[in-house]
């Protein structure tokens, strides 16, 4: 009986099963306004009802926009190619992530949008190894959308991305093979030399337990420090 829409101006998505998940993605994307004003200009009056995922986009964004009541999600997931199961299932939202951004990104080329989602969300990391006894280094840009961080044993995300950013020692049997220099000590690494203006933070709550061959979910108290996480 509760109106969102008279107390706060929005509405919420309706969960299907076991989608909370998506829905917090849905709703980090639907509040960044450019992404939103760019999915509006997609090109889709000729896609497919069912099968298409920037048209099932558009149309939950709209109703997140306009609706009195909660908005159901089931024409975007059937543009998935979900079954009802499927909904019961706890997905990666990681992936679910780059999959939605991905369609768009396709969508959007050779439009007046075209551009948005690099824009919005790729940033670009150095991925180098540097010999330590010789003058000899390597070193490569790598372009990304999100970032998984570990969080077992960290207390909040500044700790997080030290953790991602500690430089390795390969030495030992571990070694690295500089071509002609032979195998050589090293340190490996990565250094951040851009973020994108929303900068998409995948934090690991599961991790593989190897005594009950199964992924067990961390609940440790984790500090996301005033960053909007999903």
């Amino acid at each position: 009986a509760w109106d969102s829409k008279k107390l706060t101006g929005f509405v919420g998505l309706t969960n299907q099963g076991a989608t909370c998940y998506m829905n917090s993605l849905l709703q980090t994307l639907y509040f960044t306004s450019e992404l939103r004003r760019a999915v509006y200009k997609m090109p889709t009056e000729h896609d497919d009802p069912v099968k298409s995922i920037p048209l099932a986009l558009q149309r939950v964004f709209y109703e997140l926009q306009f609706s009195e009541k909660s908005v159901g999600t089931k024409k975007l997931t059937r543009s998935f190619g979900w079954e009802t199961f499927d909904t019961f299932m706890q997905h990666d939202v990681q992936e679910l992530c780059r999959v939605l951004l991905d369609n768009l990104e396709t969508k959007m080329k050779s439009t007046t949008v075209e551009g948005c989602i690099p824009r919005l969300y790729e940033g670009k990391m150095i991925s180098y190894i540097k010999c330590k006894s010789i003058d000899y280094e390597s070193r490569r840009v790598e372009p990304f959308y999100d970032i998984q961080l570990n969080i077992k044993g960290k207390k909040d995300i500044y700790e997080s991305f030290k953790d991602y950013v500690t430089v390795e020692t390969l030495e030992g049997d571990n070694k690295y093979d500089a071509g002609k220099y032979g195998l050589q000590e090293a340190q490996k690494g990565v250094i951040f030399e851009a973020f994108p203006p929303m900068l998409h933070l995948h934090l690991m709550r599961f991790m593989y337990d190897p005594h009950t061959d199964s992924n067990i979910k961390i609940n440790d108290r984790y500090a996301n420090n005033s960053l909007a996480l999903i």
